[in-house]
């Protein structure tokens, strides 16, 4: 996020007197429509899984291609979700300080920038790593922004669910990468990243569903109870865990991934009951403790992939 002086939400903010924006500020603001911190998450994914397809550690100059042009390519997708939503993040406390709210980037200098990284992100893929990743990216792109912010956000409680197949597809990306092919391997980990969306986002969402509702976007937690939500988080967390389970009976992975599995695993379900257990005894607010399972998904899937990326070492 890019720092700027406190305000309420919903309220412009011109960056100095004379419409003067410091060059330092501007780049921080560009940086930050492609959302770094998403994309961590999107690269913890795509990395391991060519050490997995290469049995190995797989050639360095490929890593860096594929993972340039994974950030030039998802840095895009972000952008162009902050173009289509700066109505709402101007209403959001979450979102308020965006570089398209706070005046920082112009709409039109946002809509350029998350076009251009668009097209130069496919032919990085295209050029310098292959056309099958080159197509998953621009999928994977195209999804986010179409499928998801301008079809489904705004429209079901349903978003994150199929709208998060935007961020599996990288996990196909790395794959196709080392092999230019894709493999049940790929797919079984993308079927992990599919199921653990959900269970990841509707925690936060619980936490900030005041704000979902103000502006109208249905997620679950806006348009039902607490119980209803941590019912659902339970059922995609069980069905997310026994799909990572898969690798090792196929043949993919060995011991070391089944015990990082089984262990990472189990400790997401227990906190995942956890939280369960305190919406049916009508918990609310900060005892309701929901963050708690947020922070361990970012924690689960990063120990989930490195077991992906050292198992083949081990075998």
């Amino acid at each position: 996020m890019t720092a700027v002086e406190s305000r309420p939400a919903g309220v412009a903010l011109t960056p100095s007197p004379g419409g003067h924006r410091p060059y330092g500020a501007r780049v921080k603001a560009f940086v930050a429509l492609t959302k770094p911190r998403i994309i961590e998450l999107l690269l913890i994914t795509t990395i391991p899984v060519m050490f997995l397809a290469a049995q190995g550690v797989p050639d360095l100059w490929l890593v860096f291609a594929t993972t340039f042009g994974g950030y030039l390519s998802a840095g895009g997708a972000n952008a162009l979700n902050m173009y289509i939503d700066r109505d709402i993040d101007a209403l959001m406390d979450r979102t308020s300080q965006r570089p398209l709210v706070t005046g920082m980037v112009s709409p039109r200098e946002c809509l350029v920038f998350g076009i251009s990284l668009a097209v130069i992100s496919t032919l990085w893929f295209g050029l310098l790593v292959n056309w099958l990743s080159a197509g998953l990216a621009l999928g994977a792109l195209l999804f986010y922004v179409v499928v998801y912010t301008m079809l489904l956000k705004r429209r079901t409680s349903q978003n994150i669910i199929w709208g998060g197949i935007a961020g599996c597809l990288p996990v196909l990306i790395g794959w196709s990468s080392v092999t230019n092919s894709l493999s049940w391997a790929a797919v079984i980990l993308f079927a992990v990243i599919f199921f653990w969306t959900p269970p990841h986002y509707w925690p936060l969402s619980m936490k900030v569903k005041d704000d979902y509702a103000r502006v109208g976007v249905p997620m679950l937690p806006v348009i039902a109870s607490n119980q209803v939500v941590a019912r659902q988080i339970v059922l995609y967390s069980w069905v997310m865990v026994g799909v990572s389970l898969l690798l090792t009976p196929l043949g993919y992975t060995g011991w070391f991934y089944l015990s990082v599995a089984l262990l990472a695993g189990g400790f997401w379900l227990w906190e995942a009951h956890g939280l369960q257990n305190r919406a049916r005894a009508g918990v609310t607010g900060a005892k309701l403790k929901e963050m708690r399972l947020f922070h361990w998904s970012i924690t689960y899937v990063s120990l989930l992939f490195l077991a992906v990326a050292v198992d083949p070492f081990l075998r």
